[in-house]
């Protein structure tokens, strides 16, 4: 019989339970270049949109017509005090929208975190007319001479994190993602972009080789219906 374990509190050193509370406000790098792909006054949602603040930068500079799904309750109590239109759930399961309810479906760094990716991304198709997806770029270069040389699990892409005591269960390169898309099926990439790189010759040689040297990747789909 195996012994059962009681644990009282996560490790201070844990991300799989989000706590918005003391956590507000929030930018990223990503945030400026998904607001620059989403058309002014459209409809999107933000399917774990955290503590609201691309949402709210989405409605102050796109005025758009704003939703989102999140499984913190922090999260979502955070978003409502910012008079955002957010409901708790989760993400990769049967959405509660109908088809075609959305211009944009955005899903920012977090469809590595999501039990079901593949139902993520097929409901996005379902809501939407336009998908956004980011992520991580787990075949950045340090993850490789880490996991080559040290023989672990690679600690960059998760941001510090050991691999027991961090959300992110389904690492993913572009290699990976595409993929991904093809198996969803009746999705075509139309953009694809990354943070930019200050240094002039890092970004030179990113650009010439960007899935070794890119962190984050940024994806526009577009929904297209196969003709039968």
């Amino acid at each position: 019989m195996l012994a059962q374990f009681h644990i009282d509190s996560p490790s201070i050193n844990d991300n799989r339970s989000y706590d918005y509370a003391n956590h507000p406000e929030l930018d990223r790098h990503e945030y400026s270049i998904i607001i620059d792909l989403v058309k002014q006054g459209s409809r999107v949602i933000d399917l774990g949109c955290g503590n609201g603040t691309l949402l709210s930068r989405l409605k102050k500079e796109k005025n758009v017509v704003e939703a989102g799904m999140e499984l913190s309750e922090s999260g979502v109590s955070v978003c409502k005090q910012k008079g955002l239109n957010v409901q708790y759930g989760r993400i990769d399961e049967r959405l509660p929208f109908n088809d075609n309810t959305f211009d944009y479906a955005i899903c920012n760094v977090t469809i590595q975190m999501v039990m079901y990716p593949e139902i993520l991304l097929k409901e996005m198709k379902r809501i939407s007319r336009c998908q956004i997806i980011s992520f991580p770029n787990f075949a950045f270069w340090r993850n490789r001479v880490e996991l080559l040389f040290c023989g672990r699990m690679p600690r960059k892409m998760l941001f510090g994190y050991s691999w027991y005591s961090t959300g992110h269960i389904h690492q993913l390169s572009p290699d990976d993602f595409r993929t991904l898309v093809n198996d969803v099926g009746n999705l075509r990439i139309i953009d694809r972009r990354s943070p930019i790189i200050k240094n002039f010759f890092k970004r030179v040689v990113a650009n010439l080789f960007p899935q070794l040297f890119h962190m984050v990747f940024v994806y526009l789909l577009e929904k297209h219906e196969s003709v039968s």
